[in-house]
């Protein structure tokens, strides 16, 4: 029997991640947001932790406007950085378990394979530096059974993502116009929930490591619209374009593919195809 604490619990991950709990009913797990644990106040979530005998933290809060975090550096990297250097000392300090969900955006999109873990990393926006820099503390503090797991192109039931931008633009328009010129791969939430689930029990490092996790497969924007609308029955007209006439604050990797070998081999785990887990999400 362990003590989860899930953060962002009212974000896209977490909101999975309740949707999954009830399979594991030897466990607790305590899903908390800013209202029950501002984690940018490090005294009470470290009161928080002991007061609660927590045994494993699986870190789903982040500051996610990429745009907007241009302007806002500060509370940026109060979030994304300096929070998680704070549950990084606190695992430490109590030998908890910790699993940190981290960010394609740690890298400038301009490799023509997939990134591995040990690719380079050279964040071009703050959000992608703010999430490195929490990478990079991670490893230094270096609590044991501690991982962080790099995702991409985030959707599910919850928040506000892409398809559900989709799903409302293709009722009201005739014709959009979609990126065509950034390439990666969707990530169902519901699925790295699961994964993260698997993932937990396994749990035993020494150090700090680093995997990758999205869905299988590649695309662009304009490659996920499409599927979208096909499998919604949406009757809408889309063009291609290119990045540079649907210019943004902060600057997006052109290519962002992330590779899967690790994770699978080290958890043992099945990962769907993109479009199949859209197919099951729509």
């Amino acid at each position: 029997m362990s003590n989860i604490l899930i953060t962002g619990g009212n974000g896209q991950l977490g909101s999975e991640l309740k949707d999954l709990v009830h399979l594991y009913p030897k466990d607790t797990f305590i899903f908390t947001d800013k209202v029950e644990c501002d984690i940018c106040k490090h005294r009470l979530v470290e009161d928080f932790i002991i007061k609660n005998n927590i045994d494993a933290i699986i870190n789903c809060a982040a500051y996610t406007a990429v745009d907007k975090a241009e302007e806002q550096v500060e509370l940026a990297n109060a979030i994304n950085n300096l929070a998680v250097q704070n549950f990084a000392r606190i695992a430490k300090e109590h030998t908890i378990k910790l699993i940190h969900i981290s960010t394609d955006y740690v890298f400038d999109g301009t490799n023509h394979k997939p990134y591995i873990e040990t690719d380079t990393p050279n964040p071009q926006s703050v959000y992608g530096k703010t999430k490195l820099d929490a990478e990079i503390a991670l490893q230094e503090i270096n609590p044991a059974n501690t991982i962080i797991i790099r995702t991409s192109w985030v959707y599910s039931s919850y928040g506000n993502n892409f398809v559900k931008t989709m799903l409302r633009l293709g009722k009201e328009k005739k014709e959009l116009g979609i990126i065509c010129d950034q390439i990666g791969t969707p990530t169902y939430a519901g699925d790295l929930a699961k994964a993260i689930l698997e993932i937990l029990p396994q749990l035993n490092t020494k150090k700090t490591a680093i995997y990758h996790y999205s869905n299988e497969g590649v695309c662009s924007w304009y490659d996920f619209a499409q599927a979208i609308f096909e499998i919604a029955n949406i009757q809408v007209k889309v063009n291609a374009i290119e990045s540079a006439q649907y210019p943004t604050p902060a600057k997006r990797p052109f290519y962002s593919v992330l590779n899967k070998k690790k994770i699978k081999n080290k958890f043992q785990l099945d990962i769907p195809y993109w479009k199949e887990s859209l197919k099951e999400y729509l």
